[in-house]
C-alpha cells in the first residue's frame, strides 16, 4: 500500500491572526517573535491532537474515584528546532510538552547553491524505536534544510510515520521533496504560498524568519 505526505493547514482563527502579524513587513521584532512563537503553540496543539500516545487510569478526586486519560509516559518525545528560526517555534510547543525533550540543529544555508550545510547537532546517537519527533522549522522553501534534518534524524532511527513537521510558510519545492522521499511524513503549517523568487525565498511569505526573529 504506497503513502502520500499529509499535509495540513489548520483553519484556526488565531493561526490565521499571528500569521498575518507575522506576514507583516510593519511588525517589529518583538512582536514578530511573539506571532512566531504563538503559531508555535497553536500548530503543535494541531499537530498532537490525535497523536500522542494516552494511557486509561483511574484517578481518585476529593469526592469519588473516577476514570482518567493521561499523556503515556514511556513513549518518548523528542522536539526539535532548526536553528535559528526554530527557537522562535519552541516556546510554544514547550508550553504544551514541557516533558518532551528537545534536541537543536544547527543548519546554514548557502545563499548561492541554497544547500543546507550542519553547524551544530545536538541529536543523540540512537532514538528509541517509538519516540515521537517534531521538527520546527518556520520555513519550508527549497527543501534543502528540511531534508537535510530528516537524513540526520532517520539515521538515528526516527520513524517518518512517528514524526510531525511545523511550520508556519511552506512553498510546492519543500513539500515535492518531502513527499518523494518521506512519504509517510505529516506536515502542519499555517499556509502554502505559490512559490520561490529567484533567491529561493518563499512569495509572498514573510522574510527571513530568523533575522525579523531576533533583529539582526
Amino acid at each position: 500500500m504506497s503513502m502520500q505526505l499529509r499535509v495540513y493547514v489548520p483553519d484556526h482563527p488565531l493561526i490565521k491572526h499571528w500569521l498575518a502579524i507575522a506576514r507583516d513587513t510593519n511588525t517589529p521584532s518583538v512582536l514578530f517573535k511573539t506571532a512566531i512563537t504563538e503559531l508555535g503553540r497553536w500548530l503543535t496543539y494541531e499537530a498532537v491532537r490525535y497523536w500522542l500516545p494516552t494511557i486509561d487510569t483511574s484517578i481518585q478526586t476529593p469526592l469519588s474515584e473516577c476514570a482518567a486519560t493521561l499523556i503515556n509516559p514511556e513513549v518518548p518525545i523528542a522536539v526539535i528546532p532548526i536553528l535559528r528560526a526554530g527557537l522562535a517555534l519552541l516556546d510554544g510547543a514547550q508550553t504544551l510538552l514541557p516533558l518532551a525533550s528537545t534536541y537543536h540543529l544547527g543548519l546554514a544555508r548557502n545563499e548561492e547553491t541554497l544547500e543546507a550545510s550542519c553547524y551544530l547537532n545536538k541529536l543523540p546517537p540512537l532514538f528509541a524505536p517509538d519516540t515521537r519527533v517534531i521538527i520546527l522549522e518556520p520555513m519550508l522553501a527549497t527543501g534543502g534544510s528540511i531534508m537535510t534534518a530528516m537524513e540526520e534524524v532517520t539515521k538515528r532511527g526516527a520513524d517518518p510515520a512517528s514524526m510531525r513537521v511545523i511550520s508556519v510558510v511552506a512553498a510546492p519545492p519543500a513539500l515535492q521533496k518531502l513527499g518523494q522521499h518521506y512519504p509517510s511524513l505529516t506536515i502542519y503549517t499555517a499556509i502554502i504560498d505559490e512559490g520561490l523568487n529567484s533567491k529561493g525565498y518563499i512569495v509572498p511569505g514573510l522574510g527571513d524568519a530568523g533575522d525579523r526573529a531576533f533583529g539582526t
